[in-house]
């Protein structure tokens, strides 16, 4: 489709001129096109691509009401363009239906938006957040969690959870806050995401350029929140900072004073009533020494495993729609190999789709066990980046070790710690610790043993 290589011929940000803003209208539309052609599943296309004709429609409401003298000639231009999206997503539901493929709605690798309805479950932790969200201590949250574990899937659907008196601002600290080169680039990408947040709550705030934060940029950004909390009236506003990690990566190389950045964090949290500071990462406060000392009293929020009835609903239905049924030892087994893994159940039932929709029509909408183990090659191997990050980045060459010593003596096998200590007595105790700590391992009464078997089986390779 030509429209989703149109934001690459675009230079907008060089025309300064009154056909700008109508210009970027297209460049994200034709930006939202090709991420949504880029999905593996054509459920997922065909998801994003009605996305994308419902924001044109209000982007065509919008150029019928405006005084630009530009609006009427791309007002054609918008239509066609919401025609021919439209009539791709037809196209895409009669190719499945004529095929008789089975939709796959699982989305591997990358965080769930609120526009997708796979998004399951965690409603115990919406309700945790919103009780220390009326703390009156007005305590710093960290949702704490291993990777892949959907934290940032949380925060896109929080808003499903809460109240819609919380304001949501979602920043990812791993993106350009934390990349800038100067405060003012850094304020400037923080301001921008909350900004951006809000907007699609309904919460218009007024904009802060990199001009007006150059000269003084933490007493411009003060005096922009005041505003902010002005336009909040009797709202809250959550300030959610995604991957704090990234941020005192980069306060460690030097590229920020950590009095400059976590003092402001502090006085916004002691000082500003109207807002709430939840950070978001793979490691406890704790374990940065420099983040305890300015963030007082912090309640953990702890993402693990989905529940079992949680887990149960995105393997038989993922959603309303879904045609693939499972036999009940089928879907026992998915439980068993994945143990209500968030990103594990998706990756494994994603596998099992794929391989039904290569079987006889007749037999293709029913998964058995058989189908289950055939499918586990395939999920270890497409989900490989997962399990290498474990493997590559969360332990070291002792745990490293241990790991594969456990993953070889079998399924559900228990090995002593005893023999474990024997058999690596340098750092041992430090290194269970670690490996229970990443919720790799854990601990029963006759020794220990992986917590995952999809993971131990990757480490038997």
């Amino acid at each position: 489709m030509f429209i989703s290589n149109v934001h690459r011929r675009l230079v907008i940000d060089e025309l300064e001129n009154v056909a700008s803003p109508v210009l970027r209208i297209f460049s994200r539309t034709s930006e939202n096109v090709d991420a949504a052609l880029n999905q593996k599943s054509s459920y997922n296309q065909r998801l994003a691509l009605r996305a994308v004709v419902d924001h044109l429609d209000g982007q065509l409401q919008d150029l019928n009401r405006s005084s630009n003298k530009y609006a009427p000639r791309f007002y054609l231009i918008a239509k066609s363009w919401r025609q021919i999206v439209a009539q791709h997503v037809e196209e895409l539901a009669k190719a499945v239906e004529l095929h008789q493929e089975i939709d796959s709605p699982y989305i591997i690798g990358v965080p769930l938006t609120q526009e997708q309805g796979i998004f399951i479950g965690r409603d115990d932790i919406g309700t945790r957040i919103e009780q220390l969200l009326l703390d009156r201590r007005r305590p710093p949250l960290l949702l704490y969690g291993q990777r892949r574990m959907s934290k940032t899937s949380l925060l896109n659907n929080l808003g499903r959870l809460l109240p819609n008196t919380i304001i949501l601002m979602f920043v990812d600290l791993q993106g350009a806050p934390s990349s800038a080169s100067d405060y003012a680039g850094f304020l400037y990408n923080l301001a921008r995401g909350m900004m951006t947040s809000a907007k699609k709550q309904g919460v218009i705030v007024s904009s802060l350029t990199r001009e007006a934060l150059q000269d003084d940029p933490f007493t411009c950004f003060d005096e922009w929140l005041d505003e902010v909390e002005r336009i909040l009236g009797d709202n809250i506003a959550l300030l959610m900072l995604d991957e704090f990690e990234a941020l005192d990566s980069a306060i460690a190389k030097g590229r920020f004073d950590e009095e400059d950045v976590l003092g402001m964090l502090r006085h916004l949290i002691q000082h500003r009533p109207r807002f709430k500071v939840l950070l978001a990462g793979s490691h406890t406060i704790e374990e940065y020494q420099r983040w305890a000392s300015y963030l007082i009293n912090v309640q953990v929020v702890h993402i693990s495993y989905l529940k079992k009835d949680e887990a149960r609903q995105l393997i038989e239905h993922p959603v309303k729609d879904s045609t693939l049924r499972y036999q009940p030892d089928a879907v026992e087994r998915v439980l068993q190999l994945t143990r209500c893994h968030p990103f594990l159940v998706q990756l494994l039932c994603g596998e099992i789709v794929a391989l039904k929709n290569e079987q006889d029509p007749s037999i293709r909408r029913l998964a058995t066990l058989v189908d289950v183990e055939a499918a586990i090659p395939q999920a270890l191997s497409s989900g490989s980046f997962f399990f290498a990050d474990i493997q590559n980045n969360q332990v070291n060459a002792t745990e490293l070790a241990i790991l594969r010593f456990l993953a070889v003596q079998g399924e559900k096998a228990i090995v002593r710690r005893k023999t474990i200590s024997q058999r690596f007595p340098d750092e041992c105790d430090r290194s269970l610790n670690l490996l229970l700590q990443r919720e790799l391992i854990e601990e029963t009464d006759n020794g220990y043993r992986f917590q995952v078997e999809l993971i131990r089986r990757w480490f038997t390779r």
